[in-house]
Order: structure tokens, then sequence, then C-alpha cells
């Protein structure tokens, strides 16, 4: 594959990984709400940075672990589909709530990126993620030794992210007043929808490479 390839991907699970109305997508709308666009990017940029730290730890981390059991692809896919589905139905049924009473959203740059880091760094089902859809991703991630790739694959990660809350910021500056609860669970049936296809589709792909085996 290319290193083009390599960045569309990653540009695709950093969006999908950063959709999930979560802590840090409230915290980012709030912020924007009440501060406008560059208080939304605040806190956006502390979680960026975090999910940057993720996506290097579990796509060199499958890269190494292939490198021990190449054997064992298929297991890896099939576990990877798995919490993907299951991280989808949770993150579909999650009801998020939006604080719109004003207090505390401007703390600056620091603050802001700073709460958005840990609040992100110190989620287990973060690192989780990652690990399944860049294990799930089979002969589409980098192959193991490929460091070059990896460190675009996890580039095009950071600007999938970054991209999201600067569109996420954009727009809920500008119709801050018709963000409600509702438009975020309406956010988190659509990106629960696309972890659950995602997993369906991996095993898809095995079903169908078993299939042509026989």
């Amino acid at each position: 594959m290319t290193f083009v390839e390599y960045v569309l991907i990653g540009y695709f699970v950093g969006v999908l990984t950063t959709a999930p109305v979560g802590p840090v997508n409230v915290m980012a709308i709030q912020h924007a709400v009440h501060g406008g666009f560059r208080q939304g990017v605040y806190v956006g940029m502390g979680a960026v940075v975090a999910d940057t730290i993720f996506a290097a730890a579990a796509i060199f981390g499958v890269s190494a672990v292939t490198n021990f059991i190449e054997g064992q692809i298929n297991l890896i896919e099939i576990v990877g589909g798995a919490l993907l589905i299951v991280f989808g139905i949770k993150i579909w049924n999650t009801h998020p709530h939006l604080d719109k009473d004003g207090n505390g959203w401007n703390r600056g740059f620091l603050g802001d990126a700073t709460a958005a880091f840990f609040m992100a760094i110190t989620n287990p089902g973060a690192v989780i993620a990652f690990i399944a859809i860049f294990g799930g991703l089979g002969e589409f991630r980098p192959s193991p030794g490929d460091h070059f790739g990896a460190l675009v694959m996890v580039s095009g990660v950071a600007g999938g992210a970054t991209t999201w809350w600067v569109v996420v910021s954009a727009a809920v500056s500008r119709y801050r007043a018709r963000i409600d609860d509702r438009w975020l669970d309406r956010a988190n049936h659509i990106a629960g929808f696309v972890l659950v296809a995602f997993g369906a589709l991996i095993y898809l792909k095995l079903l169908l490479g078993l299939t042509l085996l026989k």
C-alpha cells in the first residue's frame, strides 16, 4: 500500500474513534457553546495528543505482536471485530447530557487542553478500541517492521481527530442554540452504527476468506 493510503486509513480511524460522544466530546461541545469556536478546539487539542499516543501504542504494538504470532492474525481480527461490535452497541446506548449553565467553561488553552488530555488518557476503553481497529485492519495496516508506514498512519489519525474537533467546534459555535441532548444521542447512534458495521465487515471478510479456501 502507498503512504497516501496509510494516511487516509489513519484519517478515517481518527474520525471514527473521536466521533463517539463521551466525556471529552461533551466537554468540547459545552466549551464551544459558552466560549465559542476556540474554546472547543482547545479541548480537542488535548484529546488529540492522547489519541495520538493511543494510536501509536496500538499500531506499533500490533506490529510487534504480529512479528511473533503471524499465524494468529485471524484470531486477532475475530477478537477485534467482537470488541468493535460491543463498543458500538455500548456507544449507541449511551445518553450523554449537555450542561448549559455556563459555569467555568473558560480556563484558556492550557487549562482546557490539559483537562481534556487527562480525561482522554485515563480512559482504558480508548486504547482497546484502537487496538481492536488496527488489529482488524489486516493487510490494510503497515507490515511488521514498516515503522515509517506506521508513523504515517498515526499522523493520519492525528489529522482525522483534529479535523473532527475543528468541525464540531465550528458547527456548535454557529448553531449553539440548537444543540441539546437529542443531538448528542443522534451523534452516538451514528458512531455506534459505524463501529458495529466495521466489526461486521471484519467478520464478512474472514467468512469470505474461509469460503474461498474450501
